[in-house]
């Protein structure tokens, strides 16, 4: 079975296209300098509803991660899904695409990476920084 793809939506439009491009966006608030992420409505800092996507550098480390036994849609297990801690201090979950799932551990610097994985689709995944 193929993997389930994304639905963008008007609050995550934003998101999807940059990453079509090649870009990590991630909302930040024009008030306070807070980078916002999932999208919402409001920075979760000051409540500023003056938010707006900026490009991040898609560095960071591995926050956390699960690897997975069970087997889902799109994946075949074991895999690991990562909460990545990007440098700007908002983390996301993704997967980190070249560390095997007994390699994975807290801590490793990864760089984003983009995959397209339909016409319309681009994920942002992540690998093992070198430097």
């Amino acid at each position: 079975m193929d993997r389930p793809l994304p639905e963008p939506n008007p609050e995550t439009a934003f998101f999807w296209e940059a990453a079509q491009k090649g870009e990590l966006h991630i909302l930040r608030c024009n008030a306070c300098g807070t980078y916002v992420h999932l999208p919402r409505p409001a920075c979760r800092n000051c409540q500023s509803t003056d938010l707006a996507p900026a490009r991040v550098s898609g560095r960071g480390v591995v926050h956390s991660f699960t690897v997975t036994h069970f087997p889902l849609p799109g994946f075949e297990p074991p895999f690991a899904v990562a909460l990545i801690e990007l440098e700007e201090g908002v983390r996301l979950a993704s997967n980190v695409v070249d560390v095997p799932p007994e390699e994975m551990a807290v801590g490793i610097p990864v760089e984003v990476t983009f995959e397209k994985v339909a016409d319309d689709v681009t994920l942002p995944l992540f690998r093992k920084r070198t430097s």
